[in-house]
C-alpha cells in the first residue's frame, strides 16, 4: 500500500514538473532582452520561410568628405567688376544675360563676401585673390588648379582678370598723370606684386619724385581699392603736399563717376566695355588678379570644376552632396 502511495506521489510530481516547464516555455521571450539571432522554427507545410535580415536599415550613404546641406550662394552685386568678370569666365553669363540664381545672397564688397562665407559652413563665394585671407576662408582649386600667382602667370588658372584704372584725358590733371606714372613705375608695380597681384610692366623704370601738391579723387572697385590705398599711401609719402581720396563703390559706379567728371580716375576689376570706352575713357591695365572661389574652413570640399561652379551659381545644383 505504501508502495502505491509512493508511485502516486512520484506521478503527481512529474505532472507538476511538466506543467511548470510548459508555462515557462510560453513566457520565454517576454523578458526585455535583445535577441539578434534568426528564428530556427521550421516553416509550416506549403509555406516558404522568410529570409533573415542581414543588415539594419540605414540612411543612404553619402560620399566621404561631403556635406549634405543646401548651398548658400554668395554673390557680388550687379555692377561689380568682380561679378562681371566671374560670370563671364565661369559661363554664368549667357546670351540671355547674367543667370546668377535669384536665391543668391548679395554682398556689396569683397570683405563682406569673405566674412559671410567665413560665418556659414554651407556658403560659397568669390573674391579677389589679392584680398584672400586663408585664416578666414578656404580657396578651392578650379579644374584641379590652385589659385596662385604662378598659375595665373602661366595661364593655367581659369578665373583671372585685369585691374584697370581709367580717366578722361581732358580731365586728367598733372597730379593725376603723375600718380598714374607712379603706379606704372617699378616702385608702383612692386607694391602690386608685394600684395599678391601680377605686375604688367616688368621693365618699368623707377619713379622720380615730382614734388607736386594738390588733391586727387578716385572711385570704383572694392577689389582694386585696398591695393590702391597702399599705392596712394606710398605716393603721398614721396609727395607730402598731395592728398588722395579713394572711394570704393564698385567698378560700375567708378566708371560712371569718371565719365561724368565726379572723380578724376576710376578703378575697375574688369575690362571696360566698348560703350564705356566710347564715352571718352582711356583704360590702363595696372595688374592682373585671380578670382578665388571660397568656402568655409569647415567645408570638406577642396576643389570644383568650372562646370560645377557654373551649375551652383545658376541654381542647377543646390546641395553640396550633388557635388560628390
Amino acid at each position: 500500500m505504501n508502495i502505491y502511495k509512493k508511485f502516486a506521489a512520484l506521478a503527481l510530481a512529474g505532472v507538476m514538473a511538466v506543467g511548470l516547464f510548459v508555462g515557462c516555455s510560453g513566457n520565454y521571450g517576454s523578458e526585455t532582452t535583445k535577441d539578434t539571432t534568426a528564428s530556427t522554427t521550421a516553416p509550416a507545410a506549403g509555406t516558404t520561410a522568410p529570409e533573415a535580415s542581414t543588415s539594419a536599415p540605414s540612411e543612404v550613404a553619402q560620399p566621404a568628405g561631403t556635406l549634405d546641406a543646401p548651398i548658400t550662394v554668395v554673390s557680388r552685386e550687379e555692377g561689380s567688376g568682380t561679378r562681371g568678370a566671374f560670370v563671364e569666365l565661369m559661363g554664368v553669363k549667357t546670351d540671355d544675360g547674367d543667370m546668377t540664381t535669384d536665391d543668391a545672397e548679395i554682398a556689396n564688397s569683397t570683405s563682406l563676401v569673405q566674412s559671410t562665407v567665413a560665418g556659414n559652413v554651407n556658403a560659397i563665394g568669390y573674391i579677389s585673390l589679392g584680398s584672400y585671407d586663408p585664416s578666414a576662408v578656404k580657396a578651392l582649386t578650379v579644374d584641379g588648379v590652385e589659385p596662385t600667382v604662378e598659375n595665373i602667370k602661366a595661364g593655367s588658372y581659369a578665373v583671372s582678370r585685369p585691374f584697370v584704372i581709367c580717366y578722361k584725358e581732358e580731365n586728367l590733371t598733372d597730379l593725376g598723370k603723375d600718380f598714374v606714372t607712379f603706379i606704372m613705375s617699378a616702385d608702383g608695380q612692386q607694391i602690386l606684386t608685394d600684395n599678391g597681384y601680377i605686375a604688367v610692366n616688368d621693365a618699368a623704370e623707377s619713379y622720380t619724385v615730382s614734388g607736386l601738391s594738390g588733391s586727387l579723387s578716385l572711385n570704383g572697385s572694392t577689389s582694386v581699392g585696398p591695393v590702391m590705398e597702399k599705392l596712394a599711401e606710398a605716393y603721398m609719402g614721396l609727395n607730402s603736399g598731395v592728398v588722395i581720396d579713394i572711394q570704393q563703390t564698385g567698378s560700375g559706379t567708378g566708371i560712371t563717376s569718371t565719365i561724368d567728371g565726379s572723380c578724376e580716375i576710376g578703378m575697375s576689376s574688369r575690362e571696360l566695355k566698348d560703350e564705356e570706352v566710347a564715352e571718352g575713357l582711356t583704360p590702363v591695365v595696372i595688374a592682373m588678379d585671380g578670382i578665388a572661389v571660397i568656402v568655409n574652413l569647415e567645408n570638406p570640399a577642396n576643389g570644383l570644376t568650372s562646370d560645377q561652379i557654373r551649375a551652383v551659381y545658376t541654381g542647377e545644383i543646390t546641395n553640396w552632396v550633388e557635388l560628390g
